[in-house]
Order: C-alpha cells, then sequence, then structure tokens
C-alpha cells in the first residue's frame, strides 16, 4: 500500500494546476546524511576521548572543534559535489544544443532510435519525433534524459552546503550536550547521558526516514542506530585500547 501522502486529484484540472509548476528542490537527503554523519563524528571522538580516559574539559574541546571543523568539511564538500553535478548538466547542455544545430540528421536518429526501441513504429514513430525537434528546447532535454540520464534540478550548491552544515550542526551537538552541561556545572554522569542522546537522535533521524520510505519507522530507526553504534564502539575501543599502550 503508497503512503495517503502520496494521494491526489486525478480531474483533468487538478492535474492540470499540479503540473503547472515544476518541482520545488528537496533537501531530505542533505538532512539526512549530514544529521547522520553529524552524530556518528562526534560521538566518534567523545567515545573514543573518553575511551583514553581523558577529562570532560579536554573531551569538550576536540569534539567542539570536531563538530566545526568536520561539519564545515562536510557542506563544503556537499557544495563541490552538487557544484560539479551542475556545471556536468549545463556543460552536456551546451553540448547537446550545439548538436542540434551542427549535426540535426544526427540527432534527429538519434530521437527516432530512442522511441524506437520504446516500441512506437511507423507513422506515430514519425509524429512524436517531429514533435520533439519541432521544440528546440524539448529537443534538448529529451535527448539529456534518455542519452546520458540526466535530469533538471533545483538544487542549488550554496542551499545544499547550508542544510548539510546545520543537520550536522544540531544533530552532532547532541552527544556534546551532556559534556557543556557538566563544563558549566559538575554533572558526574555526562557519558551516561551523551551515549542516551547518540542513540536517541540516532533512531529519531532513522524513524524520521520512513515518512519517505515503505519501510517500518522501528526498521529504519534500528538500522541508523545500529550503525552509530557500531562507529561508536569502534572509536571508543581504539581509544581504550591506545590508552594501554600509552600506560
Amino acid at each position: 500500500m503508497f503512503s495517503n501522502k502520496l494521494a491526489h486529484d486525478h480531474t483533468p484540472q487538478a492535474i492540470a494546476a499540479r503540473l503547472e509548476h515544476e518541482p520545488k528542490a528537496g533537501y531530505l537527503r542533505e538532512w539526512v546524511y549530514g544529521g547522520i554523519d553529524g552524530v556518528v563524528t562526534t560521538f566518534a571522538v567523545v567515545a573514543g576521548v573518553a575511551g583514553a580516559d581523558l577529562p570532560s574539559s579536554i573531551i569538550l574541546i576536540i569534539a567542539l572543534a570536531g563538530l566545526l571543523g568536520d561539519g564545515f568539511s562536510m557542506a563544503a564538500g556537499c557544495y563541490s559535489g552538487t557544484k560539479t553535478e551542475e556545471d556536468n548538466y549545463k556543460r552536456i547542455h551546451d553540448f547537446e544544443h550545439e548538436s542540434t544545430h551542427t549535426h540535426p540528421e544526427g540527432e534527429t536518429e538519434e530521437i527516432r532510435q530512442i522511441f524506437k526501441n520504446k516500441g512506437f513504429e511507423g507513422k506515430t514513430l514519425e509524429n512524436v519525433v517531429r514533435t520533439i525537434v519541432d521544440n528546440r528546447a524539448l529537443w534538448v532535454e529529451t535527448m539529456l534524459v534518455e542519452e546520458y540520464g540526466l535530469t533538471k534540478t533545483d538544487h542549488n550548491a550554496w542551499h545544499a552546503a547550508f542544510h548539510t552544515f546545520i543537520a550536522f550542526l544540531v544533530c552532532g551537538f547532541m552527544p556534546i550536550m551532556p559534556f557543556v552541561i557538566d563544563f558549566i556545572h559538575s554533572f558526574p554522569y555526562a557519558m551516561e547521558v551523551s551515549v542516551s542522546m547518540a542513540g536517541i537522535t540516532f533512531f529519531g533521524i532513522g524513524a524520521l526516514q520512513s515518512l519517505w520510505s515503505h519501510k517500518a519507522w522501528w526498521r529504519h530507526g534500528t538500522e541508523t542506530f545500529l550503525i552509530g553504534t557500531a562507529a561508536a564502539a569502534i572509536a571508543y575501543g581504539t581509544g581504550y585500547a591506545l590508552k594501554l599502550l600509552v600506560l
């Protein structure tokens, strides 16, 4: 069964109104990636330093530095990746646009073979080809989708980087919060609460993913929780092992 969130009116008027506007860009991927990586990164630092039995003040300093530094690094990487996709789309778009002018016969034949492979034949095929090549914008867009598998996106590189950075900061701060409290006023259970906060955040991020998936919320939550727990366990074990080696 599909979610009722996807249900919509199928009257001609409703369909026309819905298709009148281009789909808005969504940044769900950036929030999920940024949020998960934020918790994994900061809690891995917390767990690793705690495994080495260092003071809470040191844990806080290293974790906050990692939160800001790694958050910026991830946002920069997201910007570069999204900008590369934008540049690649524009490059191929310009190439295909030029090709429809310099090699119209060849580009027309490409359209013909594309739709022939989809099952169109005879007069119907030629009508489809003629309809497409008579509209150059549609012609180029069809080539981008069918030949290169590229679709136009409204994703903005700066917006994607911003969403990634905010998600990283918000989610990544959760495991650090108990140590901030401990720094302000002695809190003997900072590590225990940090573990709980990390686990809750991991599970929460995963559970929210179910809003865009067929999987049950608890499945997504459990998967994300296990991924984060594994990363934290590795970091804690490494810190503890280094402590034994040093001592």
